[in-house]
């Protein structure tokens, strides 16, 4: 397997597959906590619009996807704040309107949508020079970010009225979540691609879910969760001859199930300590 190594793409893929591995979940386990783990979907078609924007203006498409993610995140956010239009509402516009956008601007820019194959599905072992520096730098400040400012992001999306009355700017925490989401998307749109980069960022952590309880511990698994996932599926997909972006998604699914088979054997062992232990007093 490590003989895979041997090639340039696949070192650079293997960088790509930890940032992204580590990126995702760090920031999907607040989307999760918050209950907006369809976020990433939305935020992914807002993406592809981004995309097809680079294509009609020979701009990189990573950066022009950032930018318009982080544009869609932000407009998100404040309907949620500010508009009468309810989050799942706000949600599906996204989605419909990232992906109308992003066919759209790809007719007008003469390319063919099979051109958008590499970022719907992810094509990290075409992952460039100039990608994996944009990837690294913004997947070091989402995990910095996601880690340093932990206690923040959960008190806003454990209790936001609470947060907001013991001082907590829940206004400014919030839109840096989406933001953070927006930009997790385009560091993983050459992994994974567009349309699975949610999995990715939700399934470790639901995997986590099933045998932590404390949130620091579930934030930390989940990491180390994706971070498997990723790797495994990029070296999966090697000796498999397999897409390498549905293999790590697959990969993070066998995961949870066995995650969530090792929790109820976890809550019944428990169960049946306390019940012992209960009899015994």
């Amino acid at each position: 397997m490590l003989d895979a190594l041997n090639y340039e793409f696949m070192r650079y893929a293997l960088v790509a597959a930890i940032f992204t591995g580590l990126a995702a979940p760090a920031i999907g386990t607040f989307l999760v906590q918050r209950r907006l783990a369809l976020l990433g979907d939305g935020l992914g078609h807002v993406a592809l619009t981004g995309v097809a924007l680079g294509l009609i203006t020979n701009i990189a498409p990573i950066l022009t996807a950032v930018a318009v993610a982080i544009v869609g995140a932000v407009l998100i956010e404040l309907l949620r704040m500010y508009g009468r239009t309810s989050a799942d509402v706000a949600l599906a516009m996204l989605f419909y309107g990232g992906l109308a956008g992003g066919v759209l601007l790809t007719s007008l820019a003469d390319e063919s949508i099979n051109s958008l194959n590499a970022y719907l599905f992810g094509a990290i072992t075409t992952v460039s020079t100039t990608d994996l520096v944009v990837v690294g730098i913004l997947g070091v400040v989402v995990i910095a970010l996601s880690l340093g400012l932990s206690p923040q992001l959960f008190a806003v999306c454990q209790d936001e009225e609470h947060a907001k009355v013991s001082g907590v700017p829940t206004r400014a925490y919030s839109i840096l979540i989406a933001v953070l989401a927006a930009v997790t998307i385009t560091v993983a749109m050459k992994t994974v691609g567009l349309l699975l980069v949610s999995a990715l960022m939700v399934v470790p952590v639901a995997a986590s879910q099933q045998l932590t309880r404390s949130f620091r511990t579930t934030h930390l698994l989940a990491m180390a969760i994706g971070l498997f996932a990723a790797v495994g599926g990029l070296f999966g997909s090697y000796q498999l001859d397999t897409p390498p972006g549905p293999t790590i998604v697959m990969i993070a699914l066998i995961v949870f199930a066995a995650a969530a088979t090792g929790g109820a054997v976890l809550t019944r062992t428990r169960s049946r300590r306390a019940r012992v232990a209960s009899a015994t007093e």
